[in-house]
């Protein structure tokens, strides 16, 4: 299961940072967007340099993507992008959107519970009839939104790829966040 941890938008802080970067999560969201193109451009550096191996997405700055190679994750009032410019992410909040992002690499369907200062939740018998009715191929699929240690296990599905949170690994122990993750 993948795993997608998004940075908490509160700024750039190397302990915390550093501690769920190399926590074991296989792909990280920069999400700072209160943080100017210099800054933010020197934060995606950092991060490629301290974990390598990761995989990086940055929220809606195109050209900061560009020039590090990292993915875009264009959030929901971001314009469309070309999909052979970049790897592309998109977040997926009603099934109406699925047709018109099919070229994506990769969706967040949120919030699947409950989750502050978003709307309703989609919950998981209707999380599993849309991805039952997904053609294929389509973009890999990361549930977001509310879900914890104890919740993820009921969102198992074929088509679902894994799974993106902010609080989980910005709270307690980022190491036995993605322990617990990998265990549901």
């Amino acid at each position: 299961m993948k795993l997608l941890a998004i940075s908490p938008g509160t700024g750039w802080e190397r302990g915390p940072w550093a501690e769920v970067l190399g926590s074991g999560v296989d792909a990280f969201l920069i999400r700072e967007k209160r943080m100017e193109a210099k800054a933010l451009l020197d934060l995606i550096r950092w991060c490629q340099d301290l974990a390598p191996g990761l995989e990086l997405w940055v929220a809606d700055r195109l050209e900061l993507a560009l020039a590090t190679g990292c993915g875009l994750h264009g959030s929901e009032a971001y314009p469309e992008v070309p999909p052979a410019l970049v790897p592309l992410s998109r977040p997926l909040h009603t099934e109406s959107q699925a047709p018109g992002r099919l070229s994506c690499q990769q969706w967040l369907v949120s919030p699947l519970f409950q989750s502050p200062g978003k709307g309703a939740p989609w919950g998981v018998d209707r999380f599993h009839r849309f991805l039952d009715g997904l053609p294929t191929p389509c973009p890999r699929i990361l549930a977001l939104g509310g879900i914890t240690a104890g919740t993820a296990g009921e969102l198992r599905h074929p088509r679902l790829a894994g799974l993106a949170a902010i609080r989980p690994f910005w709270t307690g122990d980022p190491r036995r966040t993605v322990a617990r993750f990998r265990e549901a």
